[in-house]
């Protein structure tokens, strides 16, 4: 499994114990032989590199929506 450098936004799917997967989504902190750690929204993720299903680089996240004035319906016809 080949990782990109640390600094990098990864997403990393990987089995818990229980045997369900499940994705760390976040920047890659760092990746040995052993464990590959990043840092997302759950906080920093140490992944045992034996639990790993499947990694790759992803895009950055889109930029925040601008928030709308008024009640957001649509404007009433007349």
């Amino acid at each position: 499994m080949r990782l990109p450098e640390p600094g990098r936004r990864v997403v990393v799917r990987y089995l818990l114990p229980t045997g369900q997967a499940t994705d760390a989504l976040g920047e890659l902190l760092s990746a040995d032989a052993e464990t590959v750690v990043v840092d997302g929204k759950r906080g920093i993720e140490r992944i045992a590199v034996a639990d790993i299903i499947a990694a790759k680089e992803v895009p950055p996240p889109p930029a925040p929506r601008r928030r709308r004035s008024g009640s957001g319906a649509p404007p009433a016809a007349g």
